[in-house]
């Protein structure tokens, strides 16, 4: 498992409200996963409550070594 996990939980929405996200997340060409999680931190920053995005692993081959 990576060292920079996302924490997995299960979520229960009105499918109403479910459907609406996933058009604005089909608009925005992002999954409906991410469109939530930016509109979490949209509405904490609303209430005056930063949250740092944290640092994303890195993707792809690691640069060779130099000997």
């Amino acid at each position: 498992m990576p060292a920079q996990s996302k924490k997995a939980f299960a979520l229960r929405l009105d499918p109403a409200l479910y459907a609406a996200i996933e058009r604005l997340a089909a608009d925005e060409l992002r999954s409906a996963n991410a469109e939530i999680e930016i509109l979490l931190r949209e509405a904490l920053g609303r209430r005056g409550m930063s949250v740092k995005q944290s640092e994303a692993p890195k993707r792809g081959r690691p640069p060779k070594e130099e000997s």
